[in-house]
Order: C-alpha cells, then sequence, then structure tokens
C-alpha cells in the first residue's frame, strides 16, 4: 500500500483556509480539517477512487462543493499536492 504524504504546498494551503474559516467560526474549520484528514487517509486503500484532475497525472478529491484535494497516486506514495477552495484556479 502507497505511502500518504503531503507535499508543504497542501499544508500550507489548508492552513490557510482553516485561518480564513475560523475567524468567523473555529467549529466550522475544525469539522472541515477532520473531513479533510479523515477522506485523504483512505486514498492509500482506494487511490483511484475520485476524478481524473485537469493537470495531467492528478486526481481531484471534492470534499465538499467549494473545497478540492488535489493529488498524484503512485505505486508508492500518494502525494497530496493542494487544497483549494473551488474558486481557485491551480497550478
Amino acid at each position: 500500500m502507497p505511502a500518504l504524504e503531503w507535499k508543504a504546498t497542501a499544508i500550507a494551503d489548508l492552513l490557510a483556509i482553516l485561518d480564513y474559516i475560523s475567524d468567523d467560526n473555529p467549529e466550522a474549520a475544525q469539522d472541515l480539517k477532520d473531513e479533510i484528514e479523515g477522506k485523504t487517509s483512505k486514498l492509500p486503500e482506494h487511490p483511484q477512487m475520485y476524478r481524473v484532475g485537469r493537470v495531467d497525472g492528478t486526481r481531484e478529491m471534492v470534499v465538499r462543493p467549494n473545497y478540492i484535494v488535489v493529488y498524484a497516486d503512485g505505486p508508492d506514495i500518494i502525494a497530496i499536492l493542494r487544497v483549494l477552495h473551488a474558486a481557485q484556479l491551480w497550478p
């Protein structure tokens, strides 16, 4: 089973999103964090469960209608590349 690896950009994305949300609603920020962490933790078991990404070599997990986790799945590592609000453009 491949290992799960969070890239620095994805961690920074997630922290920025959570910081923004927590200004108005700390509980909602914690709920989103828990949901993202819970869903991404299952990726090594089912790496191709989510749609093919808009960028070659990636896949996209829609966590909620407005939040997307972009990742790359390989035989040894599932790399979480970005955590984006749907209004953001990537790369």
